[in-house]
């Protein structure tokens, strides 16, 4: 007996229903980019392994699926170094068998892509791309081995209006989605500044994480992790007025100016903090912006102000992120490009607009009306009935076969088609149809005319 078919571990298949509602969340963002001058492009799947190796640390270079080069390839091996090959895939054999592997981000794709069409661009170059991701990672709740990412970056201008747009993009997608959100940022030179004032330079992740949990343990307990930290006295004292850091944006910002007054690189983060959220303010935001400490991403990575996103409503992790980065594509022999970026995380929000049922109703329904299929007379007064309304741009279906009427009736309540027409010897003979509403039963004797006109306001 054949075995039940599967897909991988960690992968998904997506039915029409949840295609509908992830086309309304890559849509809308695909909209708000292009708003902003953002342009798609996209790369592929596969990669060579010279491009993705050794750009995500040692653990990341684990985690990249490698590509055989060919399925007949390994039939040329004998048993004998066949089990060889499997124990020592990764080193001797590797790059013999592999030479490409599947995309771990959409960043390092898009470094090699600035330097390979280099001439071409217009700098700035304002990019978005919604592909999918692979990483051979764990599969489980919530993190998968293939999933998609949204990401927008602007390479090549220094300018500190780019991140005040990336927020823009940010209020203005999740306003859209209904999704009440707080925009979190913080930055790089910051967090440096505060290292270098204490001279704890290599303390800063303990520093963070320390911080972060003022809330759920208070002050002196976040002091006495400092201390197992190896913070001194002395540097923990110089730390209270960060660590008790409160108020609004400004006055935080002005307490941080104050302990960081014999830091440059502090102050140019303080100042660069200011820009944006003193702009931020005259362009006016729906959702609140907040200058958090804690927030620490990708260390090695950024170098300048750092955002992430949380929902307000829900008990999810981040969902979308980002930041100023010096060098992306320095990894590619081509250094000295500066660039800014975000990326929504498309399977947190999904989960969000579940959670809180926020999809729009014809954003989830497909067909808006079917006609039934009494016979083919019927049919052929039909058809042309529906080129007319599907010029309109409403969505229309007919039944393919003249079933029993109950059957036709079930298929439109299972796909939750609001409008259902019939077309019988009555209505055939005035030149008319019947329009149902599913919803409340009400039907109405039209034309075809006025069908067509009916339906397009519904749509």
């Amino acid at each position: 007996m054949a075995s039940k078919p599967s897909i991988p571990k960690g992968t998904r298949d997506f039915g029409p229903v949840e295609m509908a509602k992830r086309n309304y969340i890559f849509n809308t963002i695909r909209e708000v980019y292009a708003l902003y001058g953002f342009q798609q492009i996209e790369t592929p799947a596969m990669e060579t392994l010279q491009t993705l190796m050794g750009k995500y640390g040692e653990e990341g270079d684990k985690l990249l699926f490698k590509v055989l080069n060919s399925g007949e390839f390994l039939s040329k091996f004998t048993s004998e170094e066949l089990s060889t090959l499997n124990s020592q895939l990764s080193t001797k054999f590797a790059s013999r068998i592999c030479e490409k592997g599947l995309r771990y981000d959409l960043t390092v794709p898009f470094a090699r892509y600035v330097v390979m069409h280099r001439e071409e661009l217009q700098l700035p170059f304002k990019r978005y791309q919604i592909q999918p991701v692979w990483r051979a990672d764990r599969p489980q709740k919530g993190r998968y081995r293939e999933f998609y990412q949204c990401d927008a970056d602007v390479v090549g201008s220094d300018s500190l209006l780019n991140e005040v747009e990336l927020m823009q993009i940010v209020d203005e997608v999740f306003s859209r989605f209904g999704i009440r959100v707080q925009i979190k940022i913080n930055n790089r030179k910051i967090l440096s500044g505060i290292a270098e004032v204490i001279g704890a330079a290599d303390k800063i992740v303990d520093i963070t994480v320390a911080i972060d949990k003022l809330d759920k343990i208070g002050i002196d307990n976040v002091n006495q992790e400092l201390r197992e930290d190896g913070l001194t006295e002395e540097q923990i004292q110089k730390l209270q007025p960060i660590i008790m850091l409160s108020g609004t944006n400004d006055e935080k910002l002005a307490t941080i100016a104050d302990v960081l007054k014999d830091s440059e690189t502090g102050l140019k983060g303080v100042e660069e903090l200011r820009f944006i959220l003193d702009t931020l303010k005259t362009v006016g935001l729906k959702n609140e912006i907040q200058l958090d400490l804690t927030l620490a991403r990708g260390l090695n990575y950024y170098t300048g102000a750092i955002f992430e996103v949380k929902a307000l409503d829900v008990q999810i992790g981040s969902i979308t992120g980002g930041g100023r980065y010096d060098n992306l594509t320095g990894i590619f022999g081509m250094p000295g490009l500066s660039g800014v970026g975000i990326s929504f995380g498309a399977d947190r929000i999904y989960d969000v607009l579940n959670q809180l049922d926020l999809y729009p109703k014809d954003s989830v329904t497909s067909t808006q009306v079917l006609f039934i299929n009494f016979g083919d007379k019927e049919t052929a007064y039909c058809l042309p009935i529906i080129n007319m309304v599907r010029a309109q741009g409403v969505r229309a279906e007919i039944f393919p076969d003249s079933a029993k009427m109950k059957k036709q009736m079930s298929y439109a309540n299972a796909k939750q088609i609001p409008f259902v027409v019939l077309a019988g010897e009555n209505e055939m003979n005035a030149g008319k149809v019947t329009l149902k509403n599913m919803e409340t039963g009400e039907q109405q004797l039209l034309t075809p005319d006025e069908l067509a006109a009916a339906l397009s306001v519904k749509a």
